[in-house]
Parts: C-alpha cells; sequence; structure tokens
C-alpha cells in the first residue's frame, strides 16, 4: 500500500494590489519557466521573510518593490538609478530592504495597506500559500515615479532566473476583459478580487467616494474572510466548481452562493466565473466564517 502525500503546510505569504488615480491596479506578468504561477498575471507579493520583514505588511511593500520598481515608502526619494541598484540588490539578497530604507532615511507606508481578505491555497499543489492581501491607493501613499501604464524589465534572481517579465496598470474591467478573451490568466482570488474592486472604481478617475467603499470592505467582515477553496464537483462545461465560506455548501444560508467556476489545468485557471449572490457591504453571514481573523 502506497502512503499517502502529506499536505504541504501553507506558507504566509502577503500580496499586495496598488490603485492609482486612473482606478488601474498594479499586476506583474510572471515569467511561464518561474516555478510558482508559471506564466499568470498576479498582484505583486511573495513569501514571508522573517530576517527582512517585521509583518505581512512589509512582505507586500518589499516584493511589491522587488517585483516592479514602485516603492510605497514616505521620505525624499533618491533617483531613479539609485532605486533600480537598490531594488536589484535586494533581489539577490545581498542587501536587506529596511537596511536600505534606513541608509536613505526612509519609512514604509505599512499604515496605507487595507487589509482585503485571506486565501489558502488548495489540498493538492506542492506549493501552497496562506495569502494577506492588502489594498493601497498611490495617491495616500507615496511612491517612485512607476505609477501608470507598462514597465518591461526583466528582473534577475539571485539563481540566476527571471520571476517577473513585465509589471503594468490596467483597469480591474480591463483585466478581466483580458481574462475572458484569453489574453492573460489569472487565479481564482485574483479573479475574486478584480470582480470585487470593479465593482466600486468605476471610471477613469479615482475618487473619495470610492476610496471610502474599498475601505468599509476593508475594515468589515469582508476585509477579514479567510477563504479555502474547496472543489464540488464540475459544472456541465467540465469546469471546476470550487465553494467558498459562506456559500449554501459551506455553512451559508440555503440559496446562498458564494463560488467559482473555473477549468483548472497543471498550474494554471481559465475560463473563470464568479457567483456570489449577496451583498459584500451588509450581507456576509460571519457564522459561516469561524476563522475571522486569524492570524499569519
Amino acid at each position: 500500500m502506497v502512503p499517502s502525500r502529506q499536505a504541504a503546510i501553507p506558507r504566509p505569504s502577503a500580496s499586495l494590489v496598488v490603485v492609482n488615480e486612473r482606478n488601474e491596479v498594479l499586476m506583474v506578468h510572471r515569467n511561464p519557466k518561474a516555478s510558482s504561477f508559471g506564466g499568470m498575471h498576479v498582484f505583486p507579493g511573495g513569501n514571508l521573510d522573517k530576517n527582512q520583514d517585521d509583518s505581512l505588511a512589509m512582505t507586500a511593500i518589499r516584493e511589491t518593490f522587488e517585483e516592479s520598481g514602485l516603492l510605497l515608502a514616505s521620505g525624499e526619494l533618491p533617483s531613479d538609478s539609485l532605486l533600480d541598484e537598490a531594488r536589484h540588490a535586494i533581489h539577490k539578497q545581498t542587501l536587506q530592504f529596511q537596511q536600505f530604507l534606513s541608509s536613505q532615511s526612509l519609512k514604509a507606508d505599512v499604515g496605507s495597506l487595507l487589509p482585503f481578505t485571506q486565501w489558502i491555497t488548495p489540498v493538492g499543489p506542492p506549493k501552497r500559500f496562506h495569502t494577506q492581501f492588502f489594498v493601497a491607493f498611490l495617491p495616500k501613499a507615496p511612491s517612485s515615479g512607476f505609477s501608470r501604464g507598462a514597465k518591461q524589465e526583466r528582473i534577475p534572481k539571485h539563481d540566476g532566473g527571471q520571476e517577473v517579465i513585465e509589471a503594468r496598470f490596467l483597469h480591474p474591467k480591463q483585466a478581466l476583459d483580458e481574462c475572458r478573451e484569453g489574453k492573460i490568466s489569472v487565479m481564482p482570488p485574483q479573479y475574486y478580487i478584480l470582480s470585487t474592486l470593479a465593482d466600486i472604481l468605476e471610471g477613469p478617475i479615482n475618487n473619495a467616494e470610492q476610496r471610502a467603499k474599498v475601505k468599509e470592505l476593508s475594515e468589515g467582515l469582508f476585509g477579514r474572510m479567510l477563504i479555502n477553496p474547496l472543489k464540488f464537483g464540475e459544472d456541465s462545461s467540465g469546469r471546476s466548481i470550487l465553494t467558498y465560506e459562506g456559500d449554501e455548501t459551506r455553512g451559508g444560508s440555503k440559496g446562498r452562493l458564494h463560488r467559482a467556476l473555473v477549468k483548472l489545468n497543471i498550474g494554471s485557471a481559465t475560463e473563470i466565473s464568479l457567483i456570489r449572490n449577496f451583498d459584500i457591504f451588509s450581507e456576509i453571514e460571519a457564522k459561516a466564517f469561524g476563522h475571522l481573523d486569524a492570524k499569519l
């Protein structure tokens, strides 16, 4: 009898959704050869590094700087050339992120980050993550010059590989359209967050009312949700039905749907649809989320 393989323990990680003044969000395109999420479009982020990060918010800011060149920090920012030099040194692990900040009298703007759900990778993949997602608005967070458009820059890892091949800003609705058209691929958590923000960040100009709505979600039950997707069969077209906490099959009231339909392939996801038939501002059922305020 072959012993069953023990499920990988989820690694603490963080991911940052940066929103600029045009209501565009920052996404990075991972190298198709990357060990995790190869070829996918994701929000910048990565694993907690206990040697560098004193919080998951710091992880999110450090990883965003490494992967895109955008630095959320207060103080007088150095030149772009010095930032790029430091970014590569941090990525190669020859310079500590907080050491760099201190040397330039900079302070990471962790206070601008709004918690925006946690997600756990389902059992199965060899690498699993327990990810805290955050949202930050650039007008409220001083940053480097990269705040719109696209930045194509291959970033060498310390092992000589390449992790991210492009970073760009695009509106959540545009990102969802590109997903449906097959131009980009995202995983269910990114699709969920993009869909949520697309309903709030309407139009090409970010305003105080929109920021207030996102903050309201962050400070309410939504921002504290911990979602651990479970497969619940397949639909008629062969897409996996992933149920989330709060679905009628996961502690929610009868008729309550909180799930996604997705065509899952090895390391990728396509043909995603989100099904959520309740108001996330006022109708989240706390009883279905036994681990609200779960700590990473």
